[in-house]
């Protein structure tokens, strides 16, 4: 049977991580709307539009607020218990911390399998919605399927098997001249390009011109040359599928693809192992939300309690992003850069409640 102060604190901090959560997504959808306004009213898309991409993007806003709403809500409950003696008086009557953080970990643990759940299943649709919209707000526009890159120019048509951002490098590159009337006048494929001092270096590229009239062909070969090409890495980098994107399930399956293929994965390989070890954030932002309240000085109340926790929450998110460069880079195994994080602020979580009781 669930306690009375059990179904207290429950209530009190599902009301407050509710109210915190509308409150970071609105926030964080009025940042988002004043960036990217102008793009979408020089693209001249209907009202209409612009509003289902916000909408879209709110499924992927939740999921990364979770964890900072959880905390916020657990320091707000507590700090409030805090400052009016509540704590005191349990602590007095023989209620141990362990006792009191009991029913922060359940719902820790519960939105910890719904978060993981949620990513699965609605994110990657709205995400992938969302960048639709996104990529075809230019003229230019660019479509992708999985790793592959469709770029639509003047007369021209750019396919780019597979692109890897961090070394600015195109792997299996085609692109295909028309003429007015849409006939092919010039083909051009290279194994691989890499951008340099704003140009892009082909190598072991064949180029093929297309006589209209005759119908002959003149082919050329080379093992490597500067092409001006009408797309920079900013384009394919728009163009990637992200993580977000795809399932756990689609990003597996694209890693082994990618593996089998000789593509560098170690990008998805970090983003799959990320995508098992962020849920657990939950758990951990519960942990440590409540060891800061509890054993917070009642005189510098909620204001403190809610200080620390925003400082928990830059903390993990400037450690998080370090940890996944270094995965991103190579420097650290993708599956150790990604719960290292956990790990670390897991042991702190631990060492606050001690120290709180």
């Amino acid at each position: 049977m669930i306690s009375i102060i059990h179904k207290y604190l429950i209530k009190e901090i599902l009301k407050f991580f509710s109210m915190v959560l509308v409150l970071i997504v609105i926030i964080f959808l009025a940042f988002d709307f004043i960036d990217k306004i102008d793009d979408f009213i020089d693209a001249k898309l209907p009202v209409s539009t612009v509003m289902a991409f916000f909408l879209y993007n709110v499924p992927f806003v939740i999921v990364q607020m979770i964890p900072a709403s959880i905390l916020m809500s657990v320091l707000v409950v507590f700090g409030l218990m805090n400052r009016n003696n509540e704590i005191v008086a349990l602590k007095s009557s023989g209620v141990s911390v362990y006792y009191l953080v009991k029913p922060t970990l359940v719902l820790g643990i519960i939105l910890s399998i719904a978060l993981f759940f949620f990513s699965e299943t609605v994110v990657p649709v709205t995400s992938s919605r969302a960048a639709q919209i996104w990529q075809g707000r230019k003229d230019k526009i660019v479509t992708t399927s999985k790793k592959d890159i469709w770029i639509k120019g003047d007369r021209l048509i750019t396919h780019v098997k597979f692109y890897v951002p961090e070394k600015k490098t195109a792997y299996g590159i085609t692109r295909i001249s028309l003429d007015e009337d849409f006939n092919l006048i010039k083909r051009l494929d290279a194994e691989k390009g890499i951008f340099r001092h704003g140009e892009w270096f082909l190598y072991d590229i064949m180029m093929q011109k297309f006589d209209r009239v005759t119908g002959e062909s003149r082919v050329a070969f080379h093992d490597g040359k500067e092409v001006r090409l009408d797309f920079f890495p900013e384009d394919l980098g728009k163009a990637i599928k992200k993580a977000e994107e795809m399932s756990f399930k689609e990003l597996r399956a694209y890693i082994k693809k990618l593996k089998r293929e000789g593509y560098d994965s170690i990008r998805y390989t970090v983003d799959f192992y990320a995508k098992m070890a962020f849920p657990f954030v939950c758990i951990i932002m519960c942990m440590a939300g409540t060891g800061i309240a509890v054993q917070g000085n009642r005189h510098k109340g909620l204001p403190a309690c809610i200080a620390y926790g925003i400082g928990v929450i830059f903390l993990y998110i400037i450690f998080f992003s370090l940890c996944l460069s270094l995965g991103y880079g190579g420097v650290l195994p993708p599956f150790i850069a990604v719960w290292i994080p956990n790990l670390v602020f897991l042991c702190a979580g631990l060492v606050l409640l001690l120290n709180a009781e």
